[in-house]
């Protein structure tokens, strides 16, 4: 063999070698287990938050008792397990007003309060209207949504239209009435290492809309705004929804966007500070399709995202950032087997010996249900 053919021969070696190498550093997830949680006593549950407590234990909170996606009917529910997610324990109704209660999150602050979140929603007296229009619904399910809707009045609606969180501080077992927290987001506020509670959301039902965060210093009874995210250039801020946010190892706050402005549609957006949230990055694509996000440090210090993934292959999935957000890996799939798109708001948490439990709904094929759904998955 000429000198120049070695040479050829040995760097040939030396790419497919690297190139190996790179594919088999990309993370992939090894799914365990699945199962379904809850199979709906009603119709419908959807939009949950899971979350570990210090002392092990799993809760669950999600908007149950419910006949479909849109309906007056939801409730925020709140399951428990003591086994890993092995069994659940029957649902606890935690807040159920008058009008829709739906999409929840829930924390347990460095005192062990419970802060579990929701929003009200009046979205179903639209879809009654054209229902009493059409006159294509049957007579019992028309007469069920109208005794519905005449438990509150039209004033008595739009007062109780809001963003609202609850504090417990047994466990749980019992919960203060709902008070504002200025914002929303599907999977709640998270807890900093200073102690502060932080929340990153949109302000729902106000004319002067507002996408940020906002904070707590008293172990989450009162909320002050923080400080707004910058609207990106061509963007629309009311098409910014469902934030999400971690803290790094550093300090650093990442918070990532739902986004339905025509760049990058239906895309996650994020966006990055570095002084606790008074600054914030102007946001940008991370190459990211799906939504929306749910954003988790493992101890290890790397960085976890997981959300629901509307397309085909329907299901959900996971990224992982070893260096603080700036970039993210390929997805790993948690589930592909969706029947459709209306599945996803997936959230996860590290057990104890480092597997991975992750937790959405998805709505039943051939049928007007929807579950919960979980994952037992690691990371290869």
């Amino acid at each position: 063999m000429q000198r120049r053919d070695a040479i050829k021969t040995a760097a040939a070696g030396l790419m497919l070698l690297s190139s190996r190498s790179v594919i088999a550093a990309e993370p992939q997830a090894e799914v365990l287990s699945t199962k379904v949680i809850e199979p709906s006593r009603t119709a419908y549950i959807g939009w949950p938050t899971l979350m570990r407590r210090k002392n092990g234990q799993l809760l669950l909170v999600a908007s149950g008792t419910r006949e479909s996606h849109v309906c007056p009917f939801g409730s925020v529910q709140l399951f428990r397990s003591n086994d890993d997610g092995k069994t659940w324990l029957l649902p606890q109704t935690i807040m159920d007003t008058p009008t829709d209660d739906r999409d929840a999150g829930i924390l347990e602050t460095a005192a062990g309060t419970l802060l579990a979140t929701t929003f009200t929603s009046n979205a179903y007296v639209s879809v009654l209207e054209k229902a009493r229009s059409a006159g294509n619904w049957d007579a019992k399910r028309l007469a069920l949504w109208e005794a519905a809707a005449a438990r509150i009045t039209p004033a008595e609606l739009q007062a109780t239209l809001g963003t609202w969180m609850m504090r417990s501080t047994n466990g749980g077992i019992t919960w203060s009435e709902a008070y504002s927290s200025i914002v929303n987001s599907p999977h709640g506020p998270i807890a900093l290492q200073d102690g502060t509670i932080f929340y990153a959301g949109v302000s729902l039902w106000k004319e002067d809309r507002f996408v940020g965060a906002v904070v707590s210093q008293d172990d989450g009874k009162t909320w002050k705004k923080l400080a707004a995210i910058p609207t990106r250039p061509g963007d629309d801020s009311a098409n910014y929804h469902e934030l999400h946010a971690v803290e790094a190892p550093s300090g650093k706050i990442i918070v990532q966007v739902r986004n339905h402005n025509s760049t990058n549609f239906r895309e996650t957006l994020q966006t990055e500070s570095t002084d606790g949230g008074q600054t914030w990055t102007m946001l940008h694509s991370i190459g990211v399709w799906g939504l929306p996000s749910h954003l988790l440090r493992l101890r290890d210090g790397r960085l976890l995202m997981s959300y629901g993934y509307r397309r085909k292959p329907y299901g959900n999935q996971a990224r992982i950032s070893t260096d603080e957000g700036r970039t993210w890996s390929p997805p790993m799939t948690i589930s592909d087997d969706g029947p459709g798109s209306d599945l996803g708001y997936t959230s996860t948490v590290e057990l104890s010996d480092g597997k991975l439990l992750s937790v959405w709904y998805e709505k039943m094929a051939g049928s007007t249900k929807a579950v919960l759904r979980q994952a037992m998955w690691s990371i290869k």
